[in-house]
């Protein structure tokens, strides 16, 4: 049996990295958050007050984000032998439900609003430029913040994408209070209120479709596991290969298990060299890098543990 392990992606330097970029993030979105509520219940605006529901629903998978960050760091245990990895699976997931949730209700509020009758005006437009503008700055600062590792791990996706989403959001309430302002029709308010949860939905959704699939254990994209067994048995004295296992752990940890039937009689040597050209032929023929994979050699005829002989 032959293990390969790699380095892990998430390293602990990345993870104080992410962590501390994560709170800088919090603490922005906190104090605009205070300010886009009082906004909104000042001006009565419901495009302010969902962006303010969006802050909040940032608020907490920053505030997930940031503890998954620091329990990433921790080295695995006899008992969590991939330490915390999964845990960024399970984070991202969960902010991905309650964004899909608060942007279904903006979406229901805002039709409300526009087709139902309503009483709510936004008394202030200038007021709710004044708070859009004050959401979209604090945005911004988010996004350069996370920008450079936006890309490390599914949690630091989800935390980017939410203040992103949040960003469009915010230029969502200053275009609202700019037509008003314009125009004097309030009911545009809706109008953003809905733009900025239909942002908001199909961002939900393709980050929970991700998380899913981690979840589930698919196959990695890019992985056509046919192919890898069709290149596997090419390799010399290679009879069959069976249980072929491949799926993701968490974000840059993708694994692949396998048995691998051989001819009998084969000398320790010749076992070595099949291992070695097994790793060879998986890293050489597949763009999706694979850092753990475990082949464990089999001689035909071997009884396997289902009870079946392994036969070509």
């Amino acid at each position: 049996m032959a293990h390969n392990h790699e380095s892990v992606s998430t390293s602990a330097t990345d993870g104080r990295a992410h962590q501390q970029r994560l709170t800088m993030t919090l603490a922005l979105t906190g104090t605009v958050f205070i300010a886009e509520v009082v906004g909104a219940i000042i001006t009565g605006s419901l495009a302010l007050l969902v962006d303010a529901g969006h802050m909040l629903t940032d608020m907490s998978v920053l505030i997930a984000a940031t503890i998954t960050a620091i329990l990433m760091r921790r080295k695995p245990s006899n008992t969590r032998t991939w330490g915390w990895a999964r845990l960024e699976v399970i984070t991202a997931g969960v902010g991905a439900l309650i964004l899909l949730f608060v942007g279904i209700y903006a979406l229901v509020e805002s039709g409300m609003r526009l087709f139902g009758p309503s009483e709510a005006d936004v008394r202030d437009p200038r007021l709710l430029l004044f708070f859009g503008i004050l959401g979209l700055a604090a945005n911004v600062g988010s996004i350069a913040i996370l920008a450079s590792q936006s890309k490390d791990n599914m949690n630091m996706k989800a935390a980017f994408l939410e203040v992103m989403n949040d960003a469009l959001g915010s230029v969502a309430v200053v275009i609202s209070a700019i037509v008003m302002m314009s125009t004097g029709w309030t009911g545009f308010d809706a109008v953003a209120g809905g733009i900025i949860a239909l942002l908001m939905i199909p961002r939900a959704i393709a980050l929970l479709r991700n998380a899913v699939k981690v979840l589930l254990e698919e196959t990695p994209d890019g992985l056509d596991l046919d192919a890898v067994r069709e290149h596997l048995e090419g390799v010399p004295h290679v009879v069959a290969v069976h249980d072929l296992h491949a799926s993701t752990v968490s974000t840059g940890m993708p694994i692949l298990t396998a048995h691998v039937v051989v001819e009998p009689g084969l000398t320790m040597q010749q076992a070595a060299e099949i291992l070695e050209q097994l790793q060879d032929c998986l890293r050489d023929h597949f763009p999706v890098s694979v850092p753990h994979t475990t082949f464990q050699l089999e001689p035909q005829g071997y009884q396997s543990v289902s009870g079946e002989r392994v036969h070509r």
